[in-house]
């Protein structure tokens, strides 16, 4: 059985709305103490959308969720675990608030 060791929550945005993702991810790791990567101005990886990734415990997950749920103001954010299995953590276990675009899933396959 997979093991959950820790989750990615990746903010979704565009050139309109850099900055308050910008602004939501540094809160996140401000106040929940989770790991903030890049602000990425280009898609990145299977991202269909430019985007900022956050990264935080399991034990986190439900403080962290939920914050998102109620702050996230329109963004989207695609929320997925890190068990090792990159096909499925992204296509058959992630959570959407907002839309929900199609990932560039191929980069796992094969």
């Amino acid at each position: 059985m997979d093991q959950i060791h820790s989750y990615h929550a990746h903010v979704y945005f565009d050139e309109n709305t850099v900055d308050q993702a910008r602004s939501l991810c540094e809160t996140v790791a401000r106040t929940f103490k989770a790991d903030m990567g890049r602000v990425h101005e280009r898609c990145v990886g299977p991202h269909p959308m430019w985007s900022c990734q956050l990264a935080f415990a399991p034990d986190q997950f439900q403080h962290i969720v939920p914050w998102l749920a109620l702050n996230r103001d329109g963004l989207t954010v695609f929320i997925h675990p890190e068990t090792g299995n990159e096909l499925k953590d992204h296509r058959d276990r992630a959570i959407w608030m907002g839309s929900m675009p199609k990932l560039k899933l191929e980069m796992f396959e094969g």
